[in-house]
């Protein structure tokens, strides 16, 4: 009853740290995260604006007034009907009601839509449209303890699923086939169906493409075998990875792995509150670079994970930003040769007030499979 207003009362205050009059956002995560109401875009505009000092404006199709009225705090809607030529003037009574003519409107640039943004533009005259990211990350990036429970259940999800998979394995299986199977494994163990990403499994040569789409390649023996898949637990996230040997590997395969879960420990180890997220990346990479394969490691060595699959904060070399307890992100280190193999070894971890916990325990050593 209480938490969704603490959060728009916290994320009036971030926009005034940051200078924005408002902020507009579309159906995403983060107008979730405000206001526990799930929407999903579509070719009807719905936008939260929330103003300092005022009550939050829904600009909203009428269908979807059911899950406005049902809000146990105060909520300004603006319902429209089915005609587009409508909606216009729906958006400017919405931002008049607001006092947002000519002031700074803030949005997600990687959810905001042009038909949202031509809009807002026509609804407050005058207004300028910025960037509200820095004000948005402070908000979500440090999750509380019933955040970290969700995401410690999709881990679980995940780890489950993907151990009743395992058997499954036969030589000959597609790619494909093997995805399929993770996912029915996903639903059953409990995953809500709009997973965080499709699961990624790559054999063979595929598993040197860290972003492979699963194809009609057939599992071989000898083949290292790449599982990429996350669960989605009442709106939280896991992200995992782990490689298998299909049978005998070839020992240049072994070593990857070897080294791998070397370079995946010391990013486990390295993060701290207080430390740069670069020195989570620098702890995996140092350890590739030193067996001679980093120019095989393409890609940061994590990002941040909550209700999103990449969010705030990343891993990556040169972003200083500091750890914070509450603080949630992947690890996951890989070795990718090109035409030949791949590996990676990726854990979820959250800051804690004195180093960093794993929430995954899946075990990282290779096995065999198939």
């Amino acid at each position: 009853m209480t938490l969704h207003p603490q959060r728009l009362a916290r994320l009036a205050e971030l926009l005034l740290a940051n200078g924005l009059d408002a902020v507009a956002l579309n159906p995403s995560p983060t107008l979730t995260y405000l206001t526990g109401l799930r929407f999903h875009l579509m070719e009807r505009p719905v936008v939260l604006v929330v103003a300092p000092g005022r009550e939050p404006a829904f600009i909203l199709p009428e269908l979807e007034m059911p899950k406005v009225n049902a809000l146990p705090y105060p909520v300004h809607a603006f319902p429209y009907g089915e005609a587009p030529e409508t909606w216009p003037q729906i958006f400017r009574r919405a931002l008049h009601s607001l006092d947002l003519f000519g002031r700074t409107i803030g949005v997600e640039p990687r959810a905001l839509r042009v038909l949202e943004l031509r809009l807002l533009e026509y609804g407050a005259p005058g207004a300028h449209i910025v960037s509200a990211e820095t004000a948005l990350t402070d908000l979500r990036i440090r999750k509380d303890a019933d955040e970290i429970a969700k995401m410690r259940q999709a881990v679980k999800i995940a780890q489950d699923a993907l151990e009743d998979t395992l058997p499954l394995i036969k030589i000959g299986m597609t790619e494909q086939e093997l995805a399929n199977e993770l996912v029915i494994q996903l639903l059953r163990h409990g995953s809500q169906p709009e997973m965080p990403f499709s699961p990624i499994v790559g054999g063979g040569p595929t598993s040197a493409n860290p972003h492979a789409s699963p194809g009609e390649r057939k599992i071989q023996a000898g083949d290292l075998l790449l599982f990429d898949w996350g669960a989605a637990y009442d709106g939280y996230i896991s992200d995992l990875t782990r490689t298998f040997a299909v049978g005998e590997i070839d020992a240049k395969f072994q070593q990857f792995h070897k080294i791998v879960q070397e370079a995946n420990a010391a990013g486990r180890a390295a993060g701290k509150p207080g430390l740069p997220c670069a020195v989570v990346d620098k702890a995996a990479r140092e350890v590739i670079e030193k067996s001679g394969y980093g120019a095989y490691f393409t890609h940061r060595t994590g990002h941040g994970i909550g209700m999103e699959g990449h969010e705030e904060p990343y891993m990556r070399g040169d972003n200083v930003k500091l750890l914070e307890p509450g603080m949630c992100y992947t690890v996951e280190p890989g070795i990718y040769l090109p035409g030949e193999g791949g590996v990676r070894i990726e854990d979820n971890m959250v800051v804690t007030e004195t180093g960093s916990e794993s929430l995954s325990d899946m075990p990282r050593e290779i096995r065999v499979v198939g």
